[in-house]
């Protein structure tokens, strides 16, 4: 068969399956109904699986008839901690969480490449993986398959994420730098609490916590060489009681980014000072815990510019669409550190289906006629890398 004819084949059942994902989204971690209809799609298939990175965690594999190469491809599997406002009738079963991100999309496209490949696995050579990676969202899905083997034997790996950014039907296909470090923080700020009418008995740790919010900017914009991009949010801030007391703690929890192993290096560093003078400045004190999450996302240039090539094959000549780097991260990066690897963005952007909210919000939505293309999208890398021709 032609990828064209499979794509025709499986067009309806791409769209089923994404629908059915997108009912039951689950936390990190926590993806057991997901994890169970991914495996019984794949027993349905004949193809082998096994778990791998944890119990939500599956690896299956199709092998070819003649030895070669082996290419990964991996589509990411948990939701979010979002209230789903799109009031479609297959919006989200499970309250408080949604598919918000496009990973509904990633594990319907890879199901639909298995079946693709499986269909076609008389005219391989060498080995396809297909990795269904639990918690991305919280940058540890990755690193947990890598130590469970699943890049064992493997020459490169291949990851795909739908886009909201840029038009349905366009590719972004990188090289070097595409999405950011993404690291996580919490400083803990220790003062003196106290009566709200007595400030000067006190050392207010609300008024702490402002000021190192404030001062944490000074790093990208003084200590950073303008020549480098860099992040520093604090997304949380929780401090105090009630309205007439001073609190006596506070804590800040936010993120890093950047491109930049130098830059994210000298980030804990830097921060911990910050936090820790502007503290002692104001007769309080201040504790960073640092976690490294994510590392940059570094598209190979060699396997980019194949991946180029297999995109002009399936969504034509003028598919390429040149989306700068994100600041966004994605634990796809482990896979990278290890072996060549590349990740594209697939544009979903199209105000006819409604589908113009951006990643993360409570309505966002895709445009469901481009994912049997961009699941043939997984084949046709697999196929180009393995050097065969349907």
């Amino acid at each position: 068969m032609t990828l064209q004819e499979l794509q025709e084949k499986y067009g309806e059942m791409q769209i089923r399956l994404r629908r059915e994902f997108h009912r039951i989204p689950e936390a990190s971690l926590q993806e057991h109904k997901t994890a169970a209809k991914i495996r019984e799609e794949l027993d349905r298939m004949g193809v082998e699986w096994r778990v791998c990175g944890g119990p939500t965690g599956t690896l299956a594999r199709i092998r070819g008839v003649k030895p070669g190469k082996t290419i990964l491809l991996r589509g990411d599997i948990d939701g979010l901690e979002v209230t789903e406002q799109t009031g479609v009738d297959y919006a989200s079963e499970h309250p408080g969480f949604m598919h918000a991100c496009g990973h509904d999309c990633h594990i319907s496209m890879l199901l639909i490449a298995v079946a693709m490949v499986n269909d076609i696995k008389d005219r391989l050579a060498g080995d396809v993986v297909f990795a269904f990676q639990p918690a991305e969202e919280i940058g540890r899905g990755a690193l947990m398959m890598i130590e469970d083997g699943c890049l064992d034997g493997v020459d490169a790996a291949y990851g795909m994420h739908v886009w909201s950014d840029f038009p349905a039907g366009k590719v972004s296909v990188r090289t070097g730098g595409t999405m950011a470090s993404g690291d996580r923080f919490t400083i803990k700020v220790t003062g003196k609490a106290g009566h709200g009418a007595q400030p000067h008995l006190c050392a207010d740790a609300t008024v702490i916590g402002a000021a190192i919010v404030q001062n944490l900017q000074t790093i990208v914009s003084r200590e950073i060489s303008p020549i480098e991009t860099g992040v520093v949010t604090v997304g949380k801030f929780e401090s105090g009681t009630r309205f007439n007391v001073i609190s006596g703690e506070a804590t800040l929890i936010g993120t890093t980014r950047c491109f930049s192993p130098e830059v994210r290096k000298h980030f804990p560093e830097a921060m911990e000072r910050v936090a820790k003078e502007t503290a002692r400045a104001m007769r309080g004190d201040a504790e960073l815990i640092y976690e490294e999450l994510v590392p940059p996302t570094v598209n190979d240039a060699a396997l980019a510019e194949l991946v180029r090539g297999s995109a002009k094959k399936v969504f034509g000549e003028d598919c390429l669409y040149d989306y700068p780097p994100t600041m966004g991260g994605e634990d796809f990066a482990q896979y990278q550190l290890r072996v060549p690897g590349v990740m594209v963005l697939v544009g979903m952007e199209n105000a006819a289906c409604n589908a113009i909210y951006g990643q993360h919000h409570n309505r966002y939505q895709v445009d469901e006629s481009q994912l049997v293309r961009a699941a043939a999208l997984h084949v046709q890398v697999a196929l180009d890398f393995l050097g065969v021709e349907l």
